[in-house]
């Protein structure tokens, strides 16, 4: 597998999450919706990244997510490496939006020009031989602290769990569902943290 065609979402009222995402974010057919009553509480052990070109569409994205319903964990400020925030959906899905710029070039838009999907893992090397054993290759790897994977259509990356819910402004502490299916591949699986992955021909079928 070399791609994510797109995230599945299991959220309990698909049509509030519907409403929310088309007025925040408007991704298309990269992000998806499904009805799950799965237990689950704290922190899922993902959060979801949109990378933007500017400072000015962090903020009408990260304002308008707010206006639909999101609730602020990390109001978007500069940083060493750019400027971000991060908020959370109704639903309980933690969203960061960030770019690596520093000043704005043009006038505000909601332009999304890449979606990573970024995994709190347990352990590092033991998720990135996982993942490269079927088939993804390493584009970036920082030791035991990140790894990026070389994929098509949504970006993914792995995190220790701690630094990712400290990178999000949460708790660590979760249990249940993580409410979330990757959709790529020629066949289901599941990885060392129990993140599902479901082959494309499948999901389109459902």
């Amino acid at each position: 597998m070399t791609s994510i065609e797109n995230i599945t979402l299991e959220v309990a009222d698909t049509a509030a999450a519907e409403r929310f995402y088309a007025a925040a974010f408007g991704l298309g057919d990269r992000l998806r919706l499904r009805a799950s009553e799965a237990p689950s509480t704290g922190f899922r052990g993902f959060t979801l990244s949109l990378i933007v070109s500017q400072p000015a569409n962090v903020d009408a994205l990260i304002d308008a997510a707010i206006e639909a319903g999101a609730t602020t964990l990390k109001p978007a400020a500069k940083s060493m490496w750019g400027y971000g925030g991060v908020v959370q959906a109704p639903d309980g899905t933690i969203w960061k939006v960030a770019t690596s710029a520093k000043k704005n070039t043009g006038p505000a838009t909601k332009q999304v020009d890449d979606v990573a999907l970024l995994l709190g893992v347990s352990d590092i090397v033991a998720s990135k031989k996982f993942y490269a054993d079927h088939g993804l290759a390493v584009g970036k790897s920082f030791g035991r602290m990140y790894v990026e994977f070389a994929t098509t259509g949504v970006k993914l990356g792995l995190y220790r769990h701690k630094a990712l819910a400290k990178d999000a402004g949460v708790s660590p502490e979760g249990r249940g569902s993580h409410r979330i299916a990757v959709v790529g591949g020629d066949a289901p699986l599941t990885d060392p943290d129990g993140f599902t992955w479901e082959a494309a021909s499948m999901a389109a079928k459902s």
